[in-house]
């Protein structure tokens, strides 16, 4: 594994960087609008213009790195990503800044196609699961970097931007330096919503329903903490907890998914879900009880996306898996996009309690759609699933990352 990690380590170590500075950013976001008074609806909104931008770009970016290259357009989306961070302080909370967010996702959405296309083209078919393995640590790990780094002392308001912007724009170094040679783009057609339904209903509503609830956590999360009377410290380690609990349980139920019947640990999981969302949204903020409440609901909930796909994918041909990956992506980017707008609104009826009375209940209706399928049709015979593997969601091209999906092509 470490040979294959140590074969891109400029493009791990700008992901790493990267995502510090983009979860610094959103949580930053959404923690100043709350402290300068907005509704929660409009924080949702803001958080909503994310994942559109996210989803639009994930469709537009491949034809402009088929026109400039890989480095030319990395360095365009990280200089858009560090100006738009730049850019809060001076403009307008609201609108204004759901723009601003908008302009960050269609960035974001550069950043992950050029670093996902150049790792599959770096990973060969024995190194693939390894490479896959690599990219999601240093993800994740950024990831909770980020939330820590809300805890410093940072009494200037432009100052925490500019920290985001920083690390943006360090991360564009290692790939504007790096000898590795740019590959040709990867551009599989995503199967269509009709398409994925037909294949796996559970796998395919599964995907959306986990996009709205982990759309709206992103956005909301840290203000469910503040409205709860917690400080930004407290929100900081709680989107922390959340993360980890994510990353610590996500190989564990998958593996444990491989032995059992699939279907019945997703619905389990979503089961687990609910009871995890409504202790966190009846039980209020109490210290170390919400911290590991926090990482249940992460542990369960993070888990459920890559189990979709593999669910689908149990329904066909290796060389159709791609496609199915790559769709699935979009269908959980158009989720995340709606969710936190209609989360807000959960917020402003309901209290702060309101965020997970809403991710309880869309577990819950998908929950209920799952025992529905489960007494319609017959499982997959548990020799007939594929091996479970972690996958993020980012864009469609994270699909080429897949080494079951790749062993498939190959022998097609």
């Amino acid at each position: 594994m470490l040979t294959a990690i140590f074969s891109v380590p400029s493009l791990l170590l700008a992901i790493f960087t990267l995502m510090a500075g983009s979860s610094f950013l959103a949580t930053l976001v959404s923690l100043r609008l709350d402290a300068g008074g907005s509704h929660a609806l409009m924080i949702g909104i803001v958080g909503t213009g994310y994942f559109a931008g996210l989803t639009v770009g994930a469709r537009r970016v491949t034809a402009l790195i088929g026109r400039v290259g890989h480095i030319r357009t990395f360095a365009a989306v990280a200089s858009l990503l560090s100006a738009t961070a730049l850019a809060f302080p001076i403009v307008p909370p609201g609108l204004g800044w759901a723009a601003l967010r908008f302009l960050n996702g269609i960035a974001m959405a550069g950043v992950f196609i050029c670093l996902e296309s150049w790792l599959n083209e770096r990973a060969e078919a024995s190194t693939r699961g390894s490479v896959l393995a690599g990219y999601m640590i240093a993800l994740y790990s950024g990831q909770a970097l980020g939330q820590i780094l809300l805890t410093l002392d940072m009494a200037d308001q432009a100052m925490p931007f500019a920290m985001a912007a920083m690390l943006v724009s360090l991360a564009a170094i290692p790939v504007a330096l790096t000898r590795i040679a740019s590959p040709e783009i990867f551009d599989a057609t995503p199967l269509k919503v009709v398409e994925l339904y037909h294949v796996s209903p559970l796998g395919c509503i599964g995907t959306i329903v986990t996009g709205l609830m982990f759309g709206s956590f992103y956005a909301l999360g840290a203000v469910y903490v503040l409205r709860q009377g917690g400080s930004v410290d407290d929100a900081a380690w709680f989107m922390t907890a959340v993360i980890l609990g994510g990353v610590a349980l996500q190989f564990p139920l998958g593996r444990l998914s491989d032995r059992f019947d699939r279907r019945k640990v997703i619905i389990a999981l979503f089961g687990g879900t609910i009871l995890s969302s409504l202790a966190l949204a009846l039980a209020g903020l109490s210290g170390a009880a919400s911290l590991a409440l926090g990482m249940a609901f992460g542990g369960l909930g993070f888990a459920l996306y890559p189990l979709c796909v593999a669910h689908t994918n149990d329904h066909l041909k290796p060389e159709q898996r791609v496609g199915a990956s790559g769709g699935l992506v979009l269908i959980y980017s158009l989720g995340a996009a709606v969710g936190p707008f209609v989360a807000g609104g959960a917020m402003e009826t309901f209290g702060p309690s309101g965020l997970f009375l809403f991710l309880a209940g869309c577990a819950a209706i998908t929950f209920g759609f799952g025992l529905w399928r489960e007494w319609r049709t017959d499982s997959i015979p548990e020799a007939l699933q594929q091996d479970f593997q972690v996958l993020p969601r980012t864009t469609p091209v994270a699909a080429s990352l897949d080494p079951y999906a790749e062993e498939g092509e190959a022998d097609a």
